[in-house]
């Protein structure tokens, strides 16, 4: 039905010819437009309710209270996978973490997975390559925040924490539980629907942005082009990949239509995945805003873990998928 809409606007009430790229790149346009606003506003409902009934400041007591051996990472992991925060975003959560005494191990495994899996990503590769596709991304997500947290946590690098964050959790007491007020889910149903608009307000931007340059990439890059540099197979494809994503930044909302025309253009879909989980999960900006909490060295040791880690799964799902 979309797709019908997609191609009256374009065609006939706009008037674009369909042969033309012009006319290829705007219906292109309009149609993922509109499906990924429609499929990100329901998830982000579903994760309002989820998100409702299990608030944060419950698991970050969790983690700090128990001895888990070896699951608080797969938990931190799973619970930066339902926050709906880019990189950047997860930032400030992950400062909490580590001023309260979380583990840094476990704090690594929630800063690696928010940004990769959450429901905009869900929403729109469940839109873009099925729900198999999207199983495979958010597994492989979770996986690489539970492992590459463990890894990180067994290196020991407490000691490249900046002053400000050891002073802090020297000041740090015992947390305190937030009074847990009871509503029933027609109560919450307001406020969770002003935070689903809220999401999607906050990426519009970035969805917008981000198909406007999948369009223009659909409708205008020739065949082959993306092929010839980045093909399946050369083995620098993956790496270059994440060579060329890590200076980038974007969030899930708008990496995922260039990923879509990658993959359209002859892009290999693992190439494409590395690409975009180093966009989304390494960025400058990120790096920039780390400094207030660890040394370069420490962000050098977690930039870099990543990175191996994202062109081993590359390689993985080139092979595989």
């Amino acid at each position: 039905m979309i797709q019908q809409f997609a191609d009256w606007l374009v065609y006939n009430l706009i008037g674009v010819d369909a042969t033309t790229h012009l006319g290829e790149a705007l219906n292109f346009f309009v149609y993922d437009t509109l499906k990924i606003v429609l499929l990100l506003f329901l998830i982000s409902v579903v994760m309002g309710v989820v998100n409702a009934y299990f608030p944060v400041e419950r698991l970050r007591n969790f983690l700090t209270s128990r001895r888990l051996y070896g699951l608080q990472y797969l938990l931190a992991s799973l619970f930066g996978a339902i926050t709906p925060f880019c990189s950047c975003s997860s930032i400030p959560l992950f400062i909490g973490f580590v001023k309260g005494g979380i583990p840094l191990g476990v704090t690594f495994a929630f800063l690696i997975t928010s940004p990769l899996v959450n429901e905009v990503a869900v929403a729109m590769f469940a839109g873009t390559f099925g729900w198999q596709v999207t199983a495979i991304y958010v597994i492989s997500g979770i996986l690489l925040g539970t492992i590459g947290g463990y890894i990180l946590g067994k290196m020991r690098l407490e000691k490249n924490l900046s002053d400000w964050v050891r002073q802090i959790q020297q000041q740090t007491g015992t947390s305190q539980d937030t009074p847990n007020e009871h509503f029933s889910l027609p109560q919450r149903l307001p406020q969770i629907l002003r935070e689903a608009f809220g999401i999607v307000r906050g990426v519009i931007l970035y969805v917008i942005i981000g198909i406007a340059i999948g369009a223009t990439m659909h409708g205008y890059v020739p065949e082959g082009f993306f092929e010839t540099y980045l093909s399946g197979e050369h083995w620098y494809a993956v790496p270059l990949a994440v060579f060329l994503a890590v200076p980038m930044y974007a969030n899930a909302a708008g990496i995922v239509p260039v990923v879509e025309v990658f993959v359209a253009k002859g892009v290999s879909l693992g190439t494409a995945l590395a690409f975009m989980m180093s966009v989304v999960g390494l960025s400058l900006p990120e790096a920039t805003m780390l400094k207030k909490v660890m040394n370069t060295r420490l962000i050098g040791i977690f930039s870099s873990t990543v990175a191996f880690a994202i062109i081993l799964l590359g390689w993985l799902f080139t092979c595989c998928l």
